[in-house]
């Protein structure tokens, strides 16, 4: 295994992508030693001798060459994120960060010696295609989904920019194309969640009547967080590989529809009435990740299903809704 007896820097690791490798990496990889980098508070952080927590700003060089320093490989989960509200109304808010973070880390890897990186992009890159979605179907003559402009092309920057890294250094870098994450932990603000989690809190709060964006045939591929972090960990782990991109997700589609009738269902809420506001903003109408080349090449598969998925997150919002801010 790649990562016994490393030192791995994990960026963004107070944020659900980071602490679900995190907490992977605590729980499966016994001799690796993790640097959690953070930048805003932490809020319930885990506890373990072989980790060591690091404040930084990751849009500043210096403070990226500071957190890599002695580690051999990287997980780059930071990002700014934010759900269809953000993505609509305040898309620079996910472009020029995240573009700067990038370049920074990829950087100091560079500066510092770092020989493997790990990078958590999104499928949001793809263009427009519904139904099935293969990570060689991607075109870059053709912009991603309107709604995804901004992020999508600054995913697809970070690609080039990971590629042009491993050709002209020698960089190992393995990149993700990650469908919806969800699961505890997640970012419940009702202004920046994404739709799984904003869901599962109005049910939990009894919302009635309950009104969900967008339309209850829309179809989406999400998954659970240990899941998640799982294919993550696989991807460091896969040593042979120097350079390449998975899909990750679940390769199901999952209706806006299934997930209120789960999340309703495990918070134990009958509404009076479900109101569908169709005009509020939505992203792609269909999209499901293929991700046949992950489970052959990485030698994973996901593990809980999305309704198993949506009550365990459930669960945990009910009993942390008083203290989780984020």
């Amino acid at each position: 295994m790649y990562l016994d007896g490393k030192r791995v820097l994990l960026a963004g690791a107070t944020g659900l992508a980071g602490r679900s490798i995190l907490r992977h990496l605590l729980a499966h990889c016994p001799r690796t030693r993790i640097r959690a980098v953070f930048h805003e508070k932490t809020r319930d952080v885990e506890r373990d001798r072989r980790l060591e927590y690091v404040r930084a700003d990751l849009c500043q060089l210096r403070d990226c060459r500071r957190a890599v320093k002695g580690c051999d490989s990287v997980f780059m989960a930071a990002a700014q994120t934010g759900g269809a509200q953000t993505a609509v109304r305040e898309p620079w808010r996910q472009v020029t960060d995240n573009a700067v973070m990038n370049a920074h880390i990829f950087q100091a890897c560079h500066d510092m010696g770092v020989r493997r990186v790990v990078c958590v992009g999104s499928a949001t890159l793809y263009q427009p295609q519904e139904g099935l979605v293969r990570e060689e179907d991607l075109k870059l003559d053709c912009d991603p989904y309107p709604a995804y402009f901004g992020i999508g092309w600054v995913t697809r920057f970070v690609e080039k920019l990971c590629r042009f890294w491993h050709e002209k250094t020698g960089l190992d870098v393995v990149l993700a194309r990650c469908a919806n994450i969800y699961g505890p932990f997640a970012r419940f603000d009702p202004a920046r969640a994404n739709f799984i989690p904003a869901l599962v809190r109005k049910a939990v709060d009894k919302q009635d009547p309950f009104e969900v964006w967008g339309s209850a045939d829309v179809a989406r591929d999400v998954i659970y967080a240990d899941d998640f972090a799982s294919a993550i960990v696989a991807m460091m782990n896969a040593a042979a590989i120097r350079f390449d991109a998975f899909n990750v997700g679940s390769g199901k589609a999952v209706t806006v529809g299934d997930v209120v009738t789960w999340a309703l269902g495990s918070a134990g809420h009958t509404p009076r009435r479900i109101v569908y506001l169709e005009d509020k903003p939505v992203t792609i109408r269909s999209r499901v990740l293929d991700i046949t080349k992950a489970m052959r090449l990485l030698d994973w598969k996901p593990q809980v299903g999305p309704e198993e998925g949506i009550a365990k997150t459930v669960a945990w919002w009910q009993q942390n809704r008083r203290h989780w801010k984020r």
